[in-house]
């Protein structure tokens, strides 16, 4: 059984996607809808940076969308990828939005408007130097609970993903995170600060939420053709409404991708599919499960060894 993943933020890099660019048609009006939809030239930025505008987490959510989506539609549509063998899709954080336009729940030019409205919100929801995330590397998450229990603080300090076995990453404010930090190193545990604008997934990002709740509703969403392993409670979902809210409760909500991982390879998954950007996801399930197969789609080749592994 196999299942399509497709990634977040922190994925993002100059030129990704400018192999099937430079090949495709279908590609080049896909980046070009999503100039047209934006109304400025998101596609120069993913095909040329600069890096610092491509970072802005208001570009940079819906350059990954246009990215996993360009990826997807190039396997299906000119390589014949038969979907008939897929049995769940999931997002990791804005990698939920591609799943929705994957599996045809939103229009693409839908999710574009809506990323980019919720990469201002969650950067507008915190003031810049007010925040931050860090990872947590070697415990289990059961272990970083009884970490952030045992701290003295009066501010916000969340789990924000709970990624893979031993990679947890932690939102909240300055002061809590530093005093975390402070923590972890008496007790020798690795933590690494992540260079991010914003602490997002936790309850700092409520009024991002609110923003994109009344966002959210006023677009048109139709059930999945495939179930949607959800962040929010890591289990599968195919009503549209009940998507909705889980878009909105995602902002302010741990990334349960761990458990989303587990829960697919106890419904038979083995072959784990990444779509887009970047082998995070890949390296997250690898650390999760250890048997899984574990491919990521990045280029032409990627395909092309997908398709004869599938041929075997």
């Amino acid at each position: 059984m196999n299942t399509l993943l497709f990634p977040g933020q922190g994925s993002q890099l100059v030129g990704m996607g400018s192999e099937f660019y430079n090949k495709f048609d279908l590609v080049k009006k896909i980046f070009s809808q999503a100039d047209d939809k934006l109304n400025y030239p998101i596609s120069k930025l993913i095909l040329e940076g600069p890096v610092d505008q491509l970072q802005l987490t208001k570009n940079t959510q819906p350059a990954i969308l246009t990215v996993s989506y360009s990826i997807f539609r190039i396997l299906k549509d000119e390589f014949g990828y038969d979907l008939n063998s897929v049995n769940f899709f999931a997002g990791h954080s804005l990698g939920e939005y591609s799943a929705l336009v994957c599996s045809n729940a939103l229009s693409f030019t839908d999710s574009l408007y809506l990323l980019h409205e919720r990469g201002k919100a969650m950067q507008n929801a915190v003031p810049v130097g007010k925040g931050g995330m860090i990872a947590i590397l070697g415990l289990k998450i059961n272990e970083v609970k009884e970490v952030l229990k045992n701290i003295n603080k009066s501010g916000i300090c969340e789990i924000a993903n709970d990624n893979a076995e031993g990679q947890v990453i932690i939102s909240g404010d300055i002061e809590s995170l530093d005093l975390l930090k402070h923590s972890l190193k008496e007790k020798k545990i690795k933590s690494i600060p992540l260079k991010v604008s914003a602490p997002f997934h936790c309850s700092l990002m409520k009024p991002a939420a609110e923003i994109m709740k009344e966002k959210i509703n006023k677009i048109n969403f139709v059930n999945p053709e495939f179930k949607i392993i959800n962040n929010v409670t890591a289990k599968p979902e195919n009503d549209s409404n009940i998507l909705k809210k889980l878009l909105i409760d995602q902002i302010f909500s741990t990334v349960k991708w761990r458990e989303s991982i587990i829960n697919m390879s106890k419904e038979g998954v083995t072959n784990f599919i990444e779509i887009g950007p970047g082998k995070a996801l890949s390296g997250m399930v690898k650390r999760t499960i250890e048997k899984a197969n574990c491919f990521s789609i990045n280029s032409i080749a990627d395909i092309k060894s997908l398709i004869d592994e599938f041929k075997k």
